[in-house]
Protein backbone atom coordinates (compact mmCIF):
# COMPACT_ATOMS: atom_id res chain seq x y z
CA UNK A 1 0.00 0.00 0.00
CA UNK A 2 1.30 3.51 -1.16
CA UNK A 3 2.05 6.22 2.21
CA UNK A 4 -0.49 8.19 0.04
CA UNK A 5 -3.04 5.83 0.76
CA UNK A 6 -1.80 3.87 3.96
CA UNK A 7 -4.50 4.16 6.60
CA UNK A 8 -4.01 4.64 10.17
CA UNK A 9 -5.63 2.82 13.47
CA UNK A 10 -9.35 4.80 14.05
CA UNK A 11 -9.36 5.71 17.87
CA UNK A 12 -11.76 4.41 20.27
CA UNK A 13 -14.88 5.92 20.86
CA UNK A 14 -18.49 7.20 20.00
CA UNK A 15 -17.81 10.62 19.66
CA UNK A 16 -14.76 12.95 18.84
CA UNK A 17 -13.00 14.47 21.63
CA UNK A 18 -12.77 18.39 22.36
CA UNK A 19 -9.21 20.39 21.93
CA UNK A 20 -8.90 20.14 25.59
CA UNK A 21 -9.35 16.47 25.79
CA UNK A 22 -6.86 15.63 23.79
CA UNK A 23 -4.12 18.41 25.48
CA UNK A 24 -2.43 15.54 26.58
CA UNK A 25 -2.07 13.17 23.62
CA UNK A 26 0.80 14.02 22.08
CA UNK A 27 1.86 14.41 18.42
CA UNK A 28 -0.59 15.65 15.41
CA UNK A 29 -0.08 12.69 13.52
CA UNK A 30 -3.02 11.07 16.09
CA UNK A 31 -5.52 9.92 13.98
CA UNK A 32 -9.09 10.04 14.44
CA UNK A 33 -9.73 8.25 11.66
CA UNK A 34 -8.54 5.88 8.99
CA UNK A 35 -6.64 8.85 6.94
CA UNK A 36 -4.32 8.77 4.09
CA UNK A 37 -1.22 10.91 5.03
CA UNK A 38 -1.64 13.99 3.64
CA UNK A 39 -5.53 13.63 4.46
CA UNK A 40 -6.86 12.51 1.06
CA UNK A 41 -9.22 9.82 2.66
CA UNK A 42 -10.57 9.79 5.76
CA UNK A 43 -13.20 7.18 7.95
CA UNK A 44 -13.69 7.83 11.64
CA UNK A 45 -15.62 5.56 14.02
CA UNK A 46 -19.46 6.72 15.36
CA UNK A 47 -20.30 3.93 17.79
CA UNK A 48 -19.94 0.42 15.49
CA UNK A 49 -20.40 2.84 12.40
CA UNK A 50 -17.72 4.21 10.27
CA UNK A 51 -18.45 7.35 9.22
CA UNK A 52 -16.46 9.97 7.23
CA UNK A 53 -14.19 12.28 9.14
CA UNK A 54 -16.14 15.24 6.98
CA UNK A 55 -18.91 14.68 8.96
CA UNK A 56 -17.23 13.62 12.13
CA UNK A 57 -15.19 17.00 13.42
CA UNK A 58 -12.26 14.77 13.39
CA UNK A 59 -8.69 15.38 13.14
CA UNK A 60 -6.74 14.74 9.78
CA UNK A 61 -3.38 13.53 10.39
CA UNK A 62 -0.14 16.40 10.24
CA UNK A 63 2.87 14.27 9.51
CA UNK A 64 3.37 12.80 5.99
CA UNK A 65 5.06 12.92 2.60
CA UNK A 66 2.61 15.54 1.62
CA UNK A 67 1.32 18.28 3.48
CA UNK A 68 -2.45 17.72 4.45
CA UNK A 69 -4.92 21.00 2.56
CA UNK A 70 -4.22 19.73 -0.41
CA UNK A 71 -5.49 16.49 -1.46
CA UNK A 72 -7.27 16.34 1.47
CA UNK A 73 -11.02 16.72 1.40
CA UNK A 74 -12.16 19.78 1.16
CA UNK A 75 -13.30 21.69 4.12
CA UNK A 76 -16.19 24.39 4.37
CA UNK A 77 -14.44 27.11 6.26
CA UNK A 78 -10.76 28.74 5.33
CA UNK A 79 -8.50 31.28 6.78
CA UNK A 80 -5.62 32.13 4.86
CA UNK A 81 -3.18 34.24 5.53
CA UNK A 82 -0.20 36.27 3.56
CA UNK A 83 2.78 37.32 6.02
CA UNK A 84 6.07 39.26 5.53
CA UNK A 85 9.24 38.58 7.15
CA UNK A 86 10.13 41.91 9.31
CA UNK A 87 13.31 40.04 11.61
CA UNK A 88 16.66 39.82 9.65
CA UNK A 89 17.87 36.92 11.02
CA UNK A 90 17.97 33.79 9.53
CA UNK A 91 18.55 31.36 12.90
CA UNK A 92 15.04 33.64 14.22
CA UNK A 93 13.05 32.77 11.30
CA UNK A 94 13.64 29.22 11.29
CA UNK A 95 13.03 28.82 14.76
CA UNK A 96 9.29 31.02 14.27
CA UNK A 97 9.10 27.71 11.72
CA UNK A 98 10.02 25.45 14.38
CA UNK A 99 7.62 26.95 16.55
CA UNK A 100 5.01 27.09 14.01
CA UNK A 101 5.31 23.06 13.05
CA UNK A 102 5.00 22.00 17.02
CA UNK A 103 2.01 24.75 17.84
CA UNK A 104 -0.03 23.49 14.31
CA UNK A 105 0.65 19.94 15.09
CA UNK A 106 -1.41 20.34 18.46
CA UNK A 107 -4.26 22.56 16.73
CA UNK A 108 -4.40 19.94 14.59
CA UNK A 109 -4.95 17.06 16.80
CA UNK A 110 -7.08 19.27 18.37
CA UNK A 111 -5.14 20.41 21.50
CA UNK A 112 -4.11 23.84 22.69
CA UNK A 113 -0.73 25.35 21.82
CA UNK A 114 2.01 24.88 24.43
CA UNK A 115 0.41 25.29 28.29
CA UNK A 116 -3.00 26.25 27.02
CA UNK A 117 -5.06 28.88 27.57
CA UNK A 118 -5.55 28.57 31.36
CA UNK A 119 -3.70 27.39 34.46
CA UNK A 120 -0.71 28.98 34.20
CA UNK A 121 1.48 32.33 35.86
CA UNK A 122 -1.57 34.74 35.74
CA UNK A 123 0.82 37.41 35.62
CA UNK A 124 1.84 36.43 32.28
CA UNK A 125 -0.50 35.91 28.76
CA UNK A 126 -1.38 32.31 28.69
CA UNK A 127 0.10 30.22 25.41
CA UNK A 128 -3.40 29.83 23.79
CA UNK A 129 -5.77 32.68 23.15
CA UNK A 130 -8.43 30.34 24.41
CA UNK A 131 -11.51 30.35 21.68
CA UNK A 132 -11.40 27.49 20.77
CA UNK A 133 -11.77 25.38 24.01
CA UNK A 134 -14.18 23.01 23.77
CA UNK A 135 -14.63 22.76 19.97
CA UNK A 136 -14.17 19.69 17.84
CA UNK A 137 -10.59 19.52 15.79
CA UNK A 138 -13.20 19.89 12.95
CA UNK A 139 -10.76 18.32 10.37
CA UNK A 140 -8.65 21.64 10.90
CA UNK A 141 -5.46 21.77 8.07
CA UNK A 142 -2.46 23.71 7.91
CA UNK A 143 -0.73 24.72 5.16
CA UNK A 144 2.38 26.68 4.82
CA UNK A 145 4.06 28.16 1.81
CA UNK A 146 7.55 30.26 0.79
CA UNK A 147 6.99 33.09 -1.93
CA UNK A 148 9.04 34.61 -4.31
CA UNK A 149 10.19 37.24 -2.30
CA UNK A 150 11.60 35.33 0.54
CA UNK A 151 14.45 34.43 -1.30
CA UNK A 152 15.72 37.87 -2.43
CA UNK A 153 18.73 37.41 -0.71
CA UNK A 154 17.82 38.29 2.93
CA UNK A 155 18.22 34.91 4.63
CA UNK A 156 20.94 33.12 2.16
CA UNK A 157 18.22 31.71 -0.18
CA UNK A 158 18.70 33.46 -3.46
CA UNK A 159 20.24 30.32 -5.13
CA UNK A 160 17.83 27.76 -3.82
CA UNK A 161 14.52 29.56 -5.46
CA UNK A 162 12.73 27.11 -7.49
CA UNK A 163 12.98 27.64 -11.60
CA UNK A 164 8.80 27.55 -10.98
CA UNK A 165 8.66 30.14 -8.87
CA UNK A 166 7.98 32.15 -11.02
CA UNK A 167 7.05 36.38 -10.97
CA UNK A 168 3.64 35.91 -12.52
CA UNK A 169 2.95 37.67 -15.80
CA UNK A 170 0.06 40.31 -15.63
CA UNK A 171 -3.10 39.05 -17.27
CA UNK A 172 -5.19 40.95 -18.92
CA UNK A 173 -7.83 42.52 -17.26
CA UNK A 174 -6.04 42.45 -13.65
CA UNK A 175 -6.43 45.25 -11.44
CA UNK A 176 -4.31 43.57 -8.79
CA UNK A 177 -3.86 45.57 -5.35
CA UNK A 178 -0.81 45.45 -4.18
CA UNK A 179 -2.00 45.49 -0.66
CA UNK A 180 -4.07 41.77 -1.34
CA UNK A 181 -1.05 40.16 -3.03
CA UNK A 182 2.24 38.58 -2.82
CA UNK A 183 3.64 37.56 0.52
CA UNK A 184 6.90 36.18 2.04
CA UNK A 185 4.94 33.17 3.53
CA UNK A 186 1.46 31.49 3.47
CA UNK A 187 -0.24 29.80 5.76
CA UNK A 188 -3.98 28.39 4.66
CA UNK A 189 -6.32 27.32 7.21
CA UNK A 190 -9.06 24.96 6.55
CA UNK A 191 -11.56 23.67 8.93
CA UNK A 192 -15.00 22.87 9.09
CA UNK A 193 -15.71 25.18 11.75
CA UNK A 194 -14.71 29.22 10.88
CA UNK A 195 -13.65 29.21 14.83
CA UNK A 196 -11.26 26.44 14.18
CA UNK A 197 -10.14 28.50 11.19
CA UNK A 198 -9.54 31.65 12.60
CA UNK A 199 -7.95 30.33 15.80
CA UNK A 200 -5.23 28.78 14.51
CA UNK A 201 -4.12 32.16 12.18
CA UNK A 202 -4.09 34.37 14.56
CA UNK A 203 -2.39 32.14 17.04
CA UNK A 204 0.35 31.58 14.57
CA UNK A 205 0.11 35.55 14.20
CA UNK A 206 0.41 35.66 17.74
CA UNK A 207 3.60 33.54 18.06
CA UNK A 208 4.90 35.58 15.01
CA UNK A 209 4.69 38.71 16.61
CA UNK A 210 7.81 40.99 16.15
CA UNK A 211 9.32 38.19 13.42
CA UNK A 212 6.44 38.71 11.07
CA UNK A 213 3.42 40.62 10.27
CA UNK A 214 0.36 39.79 8.29
CA UNK A 215 0.41 41.28 4.90
CA UNK A 216 -3.26 40.36 3.84
CA UNK A 217 -5.58 37.28 4.89
CA UNK A 218 -9.29 36.16 3.33
CA UNK A 219 -11.70 34.62 5.06
CA UNK A 220 -14.06 32.02 2.32
CA UNK A 221 -17.25 29.86 3.46
CA UNK A 222 -19.12 27.64 0.88
CA UNK A 223 -16.25 25.57 -1.08
CA UNK A 224 -16.00 26.05 -4.58
CA UNK A 225 -14.40 23.11 -5.87
CA UNK A 226 -14.40 19.43 -4.21
CA UNK A 227 -11.61 16.55 -3.91
CA UNK A 228 -13.89 14.06 -3.37
CA UNK A 229 -15.97 13.88 -6.82
CA UNK A 230 -18.60 11.02 -4.84
CA UNK A 231 -20.26 14.08 -2.88
CA UNK A 232 -22.09 16.93 -4.15
CA UNK A 233 -20.28 19.10 -6.68
CA UNK A 234 -20.80 22.74 -4.91
CA UNK A 235 -21.94 26.19 -6.28
CA UNK A 236 -20.37 29.56 -7.12
CA UNK A 237 -21.99 32.73 -6.20
CA UNK A 238 -23.11 32.42 -9.14
CA UNK A 239 -25.12 29.59 -8.90
CA UNK A 240 -23.25 27.17 -11.15
CA UNK A 241 -21.38 23.96 -10.28
CA UNK A 242 -17.56 24.65 -9.88
CA UNK A 243 -14.89 22.10 -9.89
CA UNK A 244 -16.87 19.05 -11.63
CA UNK A 245 -13.61 17.89 -13.22
CA UNK A 246 -11.52 18.39 -10.72
CA UNK A 247 -8.61 15.99 -9.11
CA UNK A 248 -9.73 13.60 -6.51
CA UNK A 249 -7.69 13.37 -3.62
CA UNK A 250 -7.80 9.63 -4.05
CA UNK A 251 -6.57 9.90 -7.89
CA UNK A 252 -2.90 9.44 -6.83
CA UNK A 253 -2.03 8.81 -10.74
CA UNK A 254 -3.26 12.24 -11.36
CA UNK A 255 -1.91 13.81 -8.29
CA UNK A 256 1.64 12.42 -9.21
CA UNK A 257 1.32 14.12 -12.33
CA UNK A 258 -0.36 17.13 -11.88
CA UNK A 259 -0.06 18.48 -8.48
CA UNK A 260 2.99 16.83 -6.71
CA UNK A 261 6.81 18.22 -7.27
CA UNK A 262 9.16 14.83 -7.63
CA UNK A 263 12.97 14.73 -7.18
CA UNK A 264 13.53 14.58 -11.07
CA UNK A 265 11.13 18.15 -11.31
CA UNK A 266 13.09 19.81 -8.88
CA UNK A 267 15.64 22.33 -10.54
CA UNK A 268 19.12 23.26 -9.09
CA UNK A 269 19.07 24.21 -5.40
CA UNK A 270 14.81 23.30 -5.66
CA UNK A 271 15.48 19.86 -4.52
CA UNK A 272 14.11 20.51 -1.03
CA UNK A 273 10.72 20.95 -3.37
CA UNK A 274 10.35 17.17 -3.93
CA UNK A 275 6.96 15.82 -2.81
CA UNK A 276 5.92 19.53 -2.19
CA UNK A 277 3.66 21.38 -5.03
CA UNK A 278 3.02 25.17 -6.05
CA UNK A 279 -0.11 27.34 -4.98
CA UNK A 280 -1.40 30.13 -7.05
CA UNK A 281 -4.16 32.25 -4.79
CA UNK A 282 -5.79 34.79 -6.83
CA UNK A 283 -8.61 36.91 -5.25
CA UNK A 284 -11.68 37.42 -7.58
CA UNK A 285 -14.28 39.84 -7.32
CA UNK A 286 -17.80 38.93 -8.48
CA UNK A 287 -20.29 41.62 -10.08
CA UNK A 288 -23.23 39.79 -8.61
CA UNK A 289 -25.47 42.38 -9.52
CA UNK A 290 -24.77 42.56 -12.55
CA UNK A 291 -24.94 39.24 -13.30
CA UNK A 292 -27.98 38.65 -11.44
CA UNK A 293 -29.70 40.59 -13.99
CA UNK A 294 -28.36 38.43 -16.91
CA UNK A 295 -30.95 36.10 -18.65
CA UNK A 296 -30.44 32.47 -17.93
CA UNK A 297 -29.52 31.44 -21.30
CA UNK A 298 -26.95 33.63 -21.51
CA UNK A 299 -25.63 32.56 -18.39
CA UNK A 300 -25.38 29.15 -19.27
CA UNK A 301 -24.02 30.00 -22.23
CA UNK A 302 -20.80 31.80 -20.75
CA UNK A 303 -20.24 28.64 -18.36
CA UNK A 304 -20.67 26.19 -21.19
CA UNK A 305 -22.75 24.12 -18.60
CA UNK A 306 -26.43 24.01 -17.70
CA UNK A 307 -27.34 26.02 -14.29
CA UNK A 308 -29.30 23.01 -13.14
CA UNK A 309 -27.89 19.78 -13.38
CA UNK A 310 -24.44 21.12 -14.37
CA UNK A 311 -24.17 19.26 -17.47
CA UNK A 312 -21.53 20.49 -19.97
CA UNK A 313 -23.92 22.13 -23.92
CA UNK A 314 -25.56 19.23 -25.28
CA UNK A 315 -25.27 16.49 -22.47
CA UNK A 316 -27.71 15.24 -19.88
CA UNK A 317 -25.41 14.54 -16.72
CA UNK A 318 -22.71 16.87 -15.34
CA UNK A 319 -20.35 14.44 -15.57
CA UNK A 320 -20.84 13.56 -19.04
CA UNK A 321 -17.84 14.44 -21.08
CA UNK A 322 -18.28 17.80 -22.81
CA UNK A 323 -17.82 18.54 -26.33
CA UNK A 324 -16.16 21.92 -26.45
CA UNK A 325 -16.62 22.37 -30.53
CA UNK A 326 -20.50 22.78 -29.00
CA UNK A 327 -20.31 25.79 -26.61
CA UNK A 328 -19.64 28.65 -27.59
CA UNK A 329 -16.04 29.84 -28.55
CA UNK A 330 -15.87 32.40 -25.22
CA UNK A 331 -17.40 30.01 -23.10
CA UNK A 332 -15.81 29.42 -19.59
CA UNK A 333 -15.13 25.54 -19.63
CA UNK A 334 -14.10 25.38 -23.22
CA UNK A 335 -11.23 28.08 -22.62
CA UNK A 336 -10.25 26.09 -19.17
CA UNK A 337 -10.53 23.21 -20.33
CA UNK A 338 -7.32 20.71 -20.30
CA UNK A 339 -7.81 19.94 -24.19
CA UNK A 340 -7.49 23.75 -24.82
CA UNK A 341 -4.08 23.96 -23.05
CA UNK A 342 -2.44 21.21 -23.86
CA UNK A 343 -3.24 19.06 -21.04
CA UNK A 344 -2.72 21.76 -18.51
CA UNK A 345 -5.07 20.42 -15.42
CA UNK A 346 -5.20 22.02 -11.95
CA UNK A 347 -6.81 20.96 -8.49
CA UNK A 348 -8.91 23.29 -7.07
CA UNK A 349 -9.68 24.52 -3.60
CA UNK A 350 -11.31 27.63 -3.63
CA UNK A 351 -14.02 29.47 -1.53
CA UNK A 352 -16.45 31.98 -1.64
CA UNK A 353 -16.35 34.96 -0.04
CA UNK A 354 -18.30 38.68 1.03
CA UNK A 355 -16.70 41.28 2.61
CA UNK A 356 -19.40 43.58 3.28
CA UNK A 357 -20.71 46.22 0.57
CA UNK A 358 -18.21 48.76 -1.49
CA UNK A 359 -19.95 51.88 -0.60
CA UNK A 360 -22.06 51.93 -3.19
CA UNK A 361 -24.77 49.25 -2.19
CA UNK A 362 -22.77 46.46 -3.96
CA UNK A 363 -21.64 43.19 -2.67
CA UNK A 364 -17.97 42.86 -2.06
CA UNK A 365 -18.33 39.31 -2.80
CA UNK A 366 -16.04 36.96 -4.80
CA UNK A 367 -14.14 33.66 -5.38
CA UNK A 368 -11.15 33.35 -3.58
CA UNK A 369 -9.52 30.60 -6.00
CA UNK A 370 -6.96 28.58 -4.92
CA UNK A 371 -4.63 25.88 -7.06
CA UNK A 372 -2.62 23.32 -6.75
CA UNK A 373 -0.13 22.22 -9.21
CA UNK A 374 3.45 20.88 -10.31
CA UNK A 375 4.49 24.07 -12.11
CA UNK A 376 2.92 27.14 -13.02
CA UNK A 377 4.22 27.52 -16.27
CA UNK A 378 2.38 24.47 -17.72
CA UNK A 379 -0.55 24.79 -15.38
CA UNK A 380 -2.12 27.92 -14.20
CA UNK A 381 -0.12 30.47 -16.58
CA UNK A 382 -1.33 28.60 -19.78
CA UNK A 383 -4.94 28.60 -18.52
CA UNK A 384 -4.85 32.01 -17.73
CA UNK A 385 -3.66 33.27 -20.46
CA UNK A 386 -6.26 31.18 -22.47
CA UNK A 387 -8.86 32.62 -20.49
CA UNK A 388 -8.46 36.30 -21.78
CA UNK A 389 -10.99 35.90 -24.05
CA UNK A 390 -13.48 34.25 -21.46
CA UNK A 391 -17.65 35.75 -21.69
CA UNK A 392 -16.97 35.60 -18.12
CA UNK A 393 -14.62 38.27 -17.84
CA UNK A 394 -17.28 40.49 -18.21
CA UNK A 395 -18.78 39.52 -14.77
CA UNK A 396 -15.73 39.18 -12.49
CA UNK A 397 -11.89 40.95 -12.17
CA UNK A 398 -8.95 40.23 -11.03
CA UNK A 399 -8.02 41.91 -7.52
CA UNK A 400 -5.25 40.41 -5.49
CA UNK A 401 -2.20 37.57 -6.68
CA UNK A 402 0.21 35.45 -4.50
CA UNK A 403 2.32 32.44 -5.69
CA UNK A 404 3.65 30.05 -3.38
CA UNK A 405 6.12 27.11 -3.02
CA UNK A 406 4.52 24.96 -0.79
CA UNK A 407 7.49 22.87 0.41
CA UNK A 408 6.99 18.86 1.19
CA UNK A 409 5.26 17.38 4.51
CA UNK A 410 6.64 17.20 7.93
CA UNK A 411 7.34 13.60 8.19
CA UNK A 412 7.56 13.47 12.01
CA UNK A 413 8.19 15.15 15.65
CA UNK A 414 11.55 16.02 14.67
CA UNK A 415 11.00 17.56 11.15
CA UNK A 416 9.61 21.31 10.80
CA UNK A 417 8.53 23.35 8.08
CA UNK A 418 10.83 24.18 5.84
CA UNK A 419 13.52 22.03 7.13
CA UNK A 420 14.86 21.02 3.56
CA UNK A 421 15.10 24.52 2.31
CA UNK A 422 17.07 25.80 5.47
CA UNK A 423 19.37 22.90 5.47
Amino acid sequence: MSEDTQEQTAAAGAAAPSRRTVIGWGGAGLALGAAAAGGAVALTRDGDTAVPVADSGGAVPFHGPHQAGIATAVQDRLHFASFDVKTKDRDELIQLLKDWTRAAERMTAGAEVGEGAYGGLPEAPPDDTGEALGLKPSRLTLTIGFGPSLFDGRFGLKDKRPGALVDLPKFPGDNLDPARSGGDICVQACADDPQVAVHAIRNLARIGFGKVAVRWSQLGFGKTSSTTPDAQTPRNLFGFKDGTRNIAGTETDRLAQHVWVSGKDAEGGAAWMDGGSYLVSRRIRMNVETWDRTPLAEQEDIFGRDKREGAPVGKAKEHDEPFLKAMKPDSHVRLAHPDSNHGATLLRRGYSFTDGTDGLGRLEAGLFFLAYQKDVRTGFIPVQTSLASDALNEYIQHVGSALFAIPPGVRDKDDWWGRALFS
